[in-house]
């Protein structure tokens, strides 16, 4: 009985240290390792961001969503030889056609502000989704604000990384 005592306690001692090293503040920071490569997926993504939001039932842009799409453009202007896609999104309530119809609004609605400021329409193309690729699962707001979404893909041009 003793003897299951002390290794129950040896356990624990043993499970503190791992923890305590884990959370040392020695460790690499391990986002600056993997530095993101200018005119890459991985660039736009983090440092541009490669999605904007809306509210329910609606096709227009936020001042939020603008400003994330005038980042977007000036990157797009930095490397002229990249292709661009525009996913449209809903979240999941709706009729299917229905959100068909506003995904492909939401699209268009991204892609003609980015013609807007000054990106070639051939660069861009558009397509609706509706409600069949949602990121966020569950029956509540948090998880349809996340789906109701325009998300700018990269389709060819970038540099690798």
């Amino acid at each position: 009985m003793r003897h299951i005592a002390k290794l129950k306690f040896a356990a624990i001692v043993f499970g503190m240290l791992a923890v305590a090293a884990c959370s040392s503040s020695d460790r690499p920071d391990l986002q600056q390792q993997e530095a993101a490569v200018p005119g890459s997926e991985r660039d736009f993504v983090l440092n541009v961001g490669d999605r904007v939001f809306f509210t329910t039932d609606v096709t227009t842009l936020s001042d939020e969503a603008r400003e994330t799409l005038r980042r977007q453009a000036a990157w797009l202007k930095l490397y002229p030889q990249i292709k661009v896609q525009v996913e449209g999104h809903a979240d999941e309530r709706g009729t299917r056609e229905y959100n068909l119809a506003l995904s492909a609004q939401r699209a268009t609605n991204v892609r003609n502000f980015l013609v807007s400021q000054g990106i070639d329409a051939s660069r861009l193309s558009t397509i609706a989704y509706g409600k069949e690729r949602p990121v966020a699962l569950c029956d509540a707001e948090s998880c349809w604000s996340q789906n109701r979404r325009a998300v700018t893909i990269i389709m060819s041009g970038a540099a690798s990384g």
